[in-house]
């Protein structure tokens, strides 16, 4: 045909054929929901004969089933200006089974280096160590912390109109930047941070079992390492070639970092623990019914009474349900048994006054049980409420008959200060001489 002079057919006879019933076809794609099978069966039943390689390849190229591809646009950004911040869950195999955790990543707009760390979870605080450490890790900050609208970070609105957790605005500006919010369903503003997850996911962790969180985040930053130093076909270079470039556009550290943490309020239980998302963390046994200050970081836990660090635990990982128990804060073998043996501050402040109390507590211990701490506090509150003078003489009377019963010591102790201090007529039957004295105690 070429060399008889005739044009060629820039179309094949079977596609000329479908285009002939282009409106019938449409008509019944819209009717059949995009479904070319039915398309098919529907124009077969009509008598009208196209192969259904020909019918899908009709509506592929006149875009019928879905519309055309829009070209895709590129943000470019200087160097310091924009970082991407992100998370995504994935499955990760541990030495006692696979577990699903959260990925954390940030990566720089401009040079594309990247950070990820994994965590069991992703609050608020976690996200503040997450960061902390990014900063960290690449010793500065861009201008503005591009995420998308998560609560964590935004407390209420999307995009433009987001407005930021104070906690958290407040945490970002101390490392001198600032989250935006990307539109709501605009997720290709945040694609950079997208493109890292498949491949982390794909290529980290395949084939590889972690001890622990520790073991995991170690990794994870040899692999970050790696990869920085690894050259981009899109790049043309490494990250850290153009990081070397982004570096003093960066924000720089703040001169003190702090180390973050979170503060609780708890009150000790009876089996002398506070509790701590659902773990348990022991203090000092005395400090049962307490209220304590619980700070809480990332490797520990720290119990704080009146000021006074009175307990520290390695942290455990929330929602494992486990304790951790230090045998300094329990009572030793024996304490309650021991503590019975040993005399009461009152019974020793008795014996130091003077030899005739220190004959009469022993006399009066001797008819008591135990360490006799009741018969000790009365005896000691007689001693702080009455004159010595009187106090004395009675307790030298009564150890003289035998007398043990501290309600009529103190009968005595009354009679005796009221004839010190008070002129008694001898018609007075209160000064009678008491003649119960002669009968000793049984």
């Amino acid at each position: 045909m070429l060399e008889a002079g005739e044009e060629a057919d820039p179309a094949p006879k079977r596609e000329v054929k479908a285009g002939e019933h282009r409106e019938r076809i449409v008509q019944e794609i819209g009717d059949c929901g995009g479904n070319l099978v039915r398309v098919h069966e529907e124009l077969a039943a009509a008598g009208i004969e196209i192969g259904y390689s020909t019918l899908a390849r009709f509506a592929q190229k006149n875009h019928l089933v879905r519309p055309a591809p829009k070209p895709a646009g590129e943000y470019r950004f200087g160097p310091g200006v924009e970082s991407q911040h992100d998370t995504s869950p994935h499955m990760v195999h541990f030495q006692d089974g696979a577990r699903l955790c959260q990925c954390a990543s940030l990566v720089f707009g401009y040079s594309r280096m990247l950070f990820f760390e994994y965590f069991p979870r992703f609050t608020r605080f976690e996200c503040k160590l997450f960061l902390t450490d990014a900063a960290k890790y690449f010793s500065g900050a861009c201008d503005r912390t591009i995420v998308d609208n998560t609560h964590v970070v935004v407390l209420h609105g999307t995009g433009p109109d987001a407005v930021m957790v104070p906690e958290m605005a407040q945490f970002a500006a101390h490392f001198d930047f600032r989250f935006v919010a990307h539109v709501l369903g605009h997720a290709n503003r945040s694609g950079k941070i997208e493109r890292p997850f498949h491949y982390i996911q794909n290529n980290f962790l395949r084939k590889r079992v972690f001890a622990d969180f520790d073991d995991l985040n170690r990794q994870a930053l040899a692999f970050c390492d790696k990869n920085n130093n690894s050259f981009k076909k899109r790049l043309r270079t490494t990250p850290v070639a153009l990081f070397a470039e982004e570096r003093p556009h960066m924000k720089p550290l703040p001169l003190y970092v702090p180390e973050v943490s979170l503060l609780h309020n708890r009150v000790v239980d009876l089996s002398g623990c506070i509790n701590l998302h659902c773990n348990s963390y022991s203090v000092p046994y005395p400090l049962i019914g307490e209220q304590l200050e619980v700070r809480e970081y990332r490797d520990r836990v720290v119990m704080v009474h009146r000021y006074k660090e009175v307990a520290v635990h390695p942290r455990i990982e929330p929602g494992l349900r486990r304790a951790s128990m230090d045998p300094k804060h329990r009572p030793e073998h024996g304490f309650t048994r021991k503590s019975r043996s040993e005399p009461l501050p009152q019974e020793q402040r008795l014996r130091q006054r003077s030899a005739i109390l220190d004959a009469y507590v022993t006399k009066l211990k001797g008819r008591s049980p135990g360490r006799g701490a009741a018969p000790m506090r009365k005896l000691h509150r007689l001693m702080q409420e009455y004159p010595a003078d009187s106090f004395e003489k009675a307790v030298a009377e009564a150890l003289r008959y035998g007398m043990l019963d501290l309600n009529r010591l103190e009968k005595m102790v009354l009679r005796h200060v009221a004839g010190d201090y008070f002129r008694l007529s001898d018609d007075d039957p209160s000064v009678a001489p008491d003649s119960t004295l002669e009968e000793k105690d049984e």
